[in-house]
């Protein structure tokens, strides 16, 4: 039986900031490992195009490769349509019996949680794992936050305590198709592939 962490999002591009989160969760809740695992077809992305699947497989496993308890996993990628969060909870439950998954977010997408895809199936089938970060929108604290969804839903959420990086993955689109080096929020190998691909530097690039 193992402890898996799963760090999700569409990881358009994955950069530094993501691959601290997974550190920090693995090291302080004593992870197995942690999946580093690409959305398909996110239904919160419609209103911007998303860098196609394998395009952003690449750059994770590339991230990821020097890391033996980092793991990838293309779990949702290879669904049709789009792709839930307890939907994958599910699938990874009926999959994976034998292990304990713990879901890994921001501050953000915990306060927005209630708002997703059956939120009490989320809740029952893992973990939270949550990292603090700036929610202009909070209209309470993140404890009480907290309280509240344990108090509504007998979620189990767990603080994680690491720094933010003060980038997104929107603000790298955008510095990429400015023409400006990214390099030092991404790996190495990261930056390499995106200037080999071109990435990032057409018209149809989201930069929100």
């Amino acid at each position: 039986m193992g402890k898996i962490g799963i760090l999700g999002g569409t990881f358009d591009p994955i950069h530094n900031g993501h691959l601290w989160l997974g550190e920090q969760a693995y090291l302080e809740y004593g992870l197995d490992q942690v999946w580093f695992m690409p959305s398909g077809h996110p239904p919160h992305k419609q209103d911007h195009p998303v860098t196609e699947g394998e395009k952003r497989w690449d750059m994770v496993r590339l991230a990821i490769a020097g890391n033996p308890h980092f793991a990838y996993s293309d779990f949702e990628l290879q669904r049709p349509g789009y792709t839930y969060t307890a939907q994958t909870l599910a699938l990874l439950q009926e999959a994976y019996p034998e292990h304990t998954f713990y879901f890994i977010i921001g501050a953000d997408s915990l306060y927005q949680i209630e708002g997703w895809y059956h939120p009490e199936q989320v809740m029952a089938r893992a973990t939270l794992l949550v990292a603090g970060r700036a929610y202009k929108e909070a209209k309470r604290s993140l404890n009480q936050q907290i309280a509240h969804l344990i108090a509504r839903y007998g979620a189990r959420i767990l603080p994680l305590h690491c720094g933010e990086m003060n980038v997104s993955s929107a603000d790298l689109r955008r510095m990429a198709l400015e023409g400006k080096n990214i390099s030092s929020y991404v790996p190495g190998e990261v930056a390499d592939y995106i200037r080999r691909n071109r990435l990032y530097q057409g018209a149809e690039v989201s930069i929100n």
